[in-house]
This record gives C-alpha cells, sequence and structure tokens, in this order.
C-alpha cells in the first residue's frame, strides 16, 4: 500500500503541475479565442486526446472497471460543474490577471475538504486541516502583496466562482475514482466541451483560426486531459481532501509561469509564501505517508499482604507512527506514564 500512496502524491504533483501551464497559456490565446469558446475547447482537447490514449492503451483500458448506472448522478454532476466552471475561470482570467487567478486557485483546496467533509462525509484530520490552513495562508500572502498584485475585482470573483465549482466536483469525481480513469477522463473532456461550445454559439462567439483552435486543443489535452487523468489516479488511492492539497502547487508554478512569459510582476513575498506552501504540503505528505494509532493496555497486580489478597489494575499506553514504505513499515512508541488505577478491590 505504501508504494500506491507514494505513486498517488507524484500523480498528484504533476496534475498540479500541468494544469498550472493552464492559466498564463490561457491568456495568450484569450485575445483570438473568446471565454466561452475557449472552455468548450480545452475540454474537447482533453476528451480527444486521452481518447487517442484509450486506442493506444487497449489493453489497459479494457482492464478498467467501467462506469455503471448507479454512477450516473455523479457522472452528470461532474459534466455540468465541469462546463460551468471553466467559462468562470476564462472570464476570470479575461477580466484580471493571469497571476491573480493562479494564487485565487488555492481556494479550491478550502472548498473541497469542506464539501468532502460536510457533504460526502470524508475523514479530515488534524493535521491535514493544518495543511489546508497553511496553504490558504500561503495564497493570501501572495494575493495581498500590494494592490498590483491582488484587486478584489470581477474577475477575482469569477475565479472563486470557478473554484467553487471545482471544489464540489472534485468530490462527485471522487465518488467514482474507482472506475476507468479513461472512461471518466473522455466523457468530462468531450460532453462538457460540447455543452460549453453551444453556450459559445449561442452567445454569438465567433470560432478563431484554425492554428488557435490547435493551440487551444493540444494545451487542453495536457493542462486538462493529463492532468485529470493524473487526478483522478491520485483521488483513487488519497481521496478528495487530500489530493486537493497536493494540488497547490499549481497557484504557484501559474504565477511564476505569468512571470516568465507574460512579465507580471513576482514579489519577494512570492518566496516567503512559497516557503508557507511548501510547509503544508510536507503536512499533506505526512498525513498521508504516517499513519498513527493509539492503544490502550490494563495489567492487573495480584499480590496477598497480612493475609488479605489485593489486586491493582495498572493502565498502560502506547501511541504508534506507522511511516509506510513499500510493502514495509517502520515504528516507533510513546509509552504513556503508568498509571494506578484509584482503589484496590479484595478477591
Amino acid at each position: 500500500m505504501g508504494s500506491k500512496k507514494y505513486q498517488a502524491l507524484l500523480y498528484a504533483t504533476l496534475a498540479a503541475v500541468f494544469y498550472a501551464i493552464n492559466i498564463p497559456a490561457s491568456k495568450l490565446l484569450l485575445h483570438e479565442v473568446g471565454p466561452t469558446t475557449m472552455a468548450a475547447l480545452l475540454y474537447l482537447g482533453a476528451g480527444i486526446g486521452v481518447g487517442i490514449l484509450v486506442l493506444v492503451n487497449r489493453k489497459e483500458a479494457a482492464q478498467a472497471t467501467s462506469l455503471s448506472k448507479q454512477d450516473l448522478p455523479y457522472v452528470i454532476g461532474m459534466i455540468v460543474l465541469d462546463i460551468v466552471a471553466p467559462i468562470l475561470l476564462m472570464l476570470g482570467i479575461s477580466y484580471g490577471t493571469s497571476a491573480n487567478a493562479s494564487l485565487l486557485g488555492n481556494f479550491e483546496i478550502v472548498a473541497t475538504a469542506i464539501i468532502a467533509l460536510l457533504i460526502f462525509k470524508e475523514s479530515v484530520s488534524k493535521r491535514l486541516w493544518g495543511a489546508i490552513a497553511l496553504i490558504s495562508l500561503s495564497s493570501v500572502l501572495l494575493s495581498f502583496e500590494g494592490a498590483d498584485s491582488f484587486k478584489f475585482s470581477l474577475g477575482s470573483l469569477f475565479v472563486l466562482l470557478a473554484t467553487t465549482c471545482w471544489g464540489l466536483e472534485n468530490n462527485c469525481t471522487r465518488s467514482i475514482a474507482s472506475k476507468s480513469t479513461y472512461q471518466i477522463v473522455v466523457l468530462k473532456g468531450i460532453f462538457s466541451g460540447l455543452g460549453a461550445l453551444v453556450i459559445a454559439l449561442i452567445k454569438g462567439e465567433s470560432m478563431p483560426e484554425l492554428s488557435y483552435v490547435l493551440a487551444a486543443m493540444l494545451l487542453g489535452f495536457v493542462a486538462y486531459g493529463l492532468s485529470i487523468f493524473m487526478y483522478v489516479r491520485a483521488q483513487n488511492v488519497l481521496g478528495a481532501a487530500k489530493t486537493s492539497a497536493c494540488y497547490a502547487v499549481a497557484p504557484f508554478v501559474g504565477a511564476f509561469l505569468s512571470f516568465v512569459f507574460l512579465r507580471e510582476s513576482l514579489s519577494w513575498m512570492y518566496l516567503v509564501a512559497l516557503a508557507v506552501m511548501v510547509a503544508g504540503s510536507v503536512l499533506v505528505m505526512a498525513d498521508t505517508l504516517i499513519l498513527s494509532h493509539t492503544h490502550s493496555h490494563e495489567h492487573t497486580f495480584v499480590h496477598t499482604h497480612d493475609g488479605t489478597t489485593h489486586a491493582h489494575t495498572v493502565s498502560h499506553s502506547h501511541r504508534h507512527n506507522h511511516y509506510l514504505n513499500e510493502d514495509k513499515h517502520a515504528h516507533h512508541h510513546d509509552v504513556a506514564k503508568l498509571e494506578k488505577l484509584p482503589g484496590a478491590r479484595h478477591v
């Protein structure tokens, strides 16, 4: 089980890095492509690209468990939310800066964890809440670094609405994450893309030149298709809350790419916030790879004194931290102080 968790953490991190490319690259393409059309092309690129992967990896795809009728409500919820969320994000990017949109993306982590806890009854440990707090703090540190890096505008509101939609969508996807990853991503891509395309046509957005269509679809395959594919694989092992917390690296990579390619401002506060984010990420890894439990023993000692037999019960407890490493584990004990329970009983 340990190797699966390490692999899941790698998948979650790669998913975040691939997704981080989305916002700065989309900002460039939005000069030529309408926001709703852009959202449609991104998802269509994801669906078609992963569909091609299915043809290449037929054997692996055939071995996966297919979606069933019982999964239909989650699939519909996933598709509808995936139509709405990227449209809101593209609107947010078009009204605001790429760096700001990247940083605000961290609020998806909080939304995912709260929805996972309240609606889907997923366990969220104190360690994970601590990680979420640090990750959120790092986002706030970056977001409020001067007027240029954070402006609570209409663009910011659209991005926050998008992250909330994705928080709910993450939990819908978590409910079917054990099923075929190929099937999930293809359904997400094709149907969410077509839904957004219909909305774009209704809005009267014009279709861009073929070169921009292909560029947007290629971006969609990498930033949405491969990212979602790895995200779902990670979710199946880690759960929605932990996978979303691992995703925290995406806004930082996105902000850095915005600085490199779009020349958007990036201050020294980025490094401070990055350190806080790393601390949060370490907590996520600890929560994923270290299992803690406590067990207690009670020992009864019997002895005779002055012709009377006495029995003393002593409580003895220790806490184990198990560090998973492949199929082995090591642990250490924290032994509680021996406690003599009040009152001796006569037998």
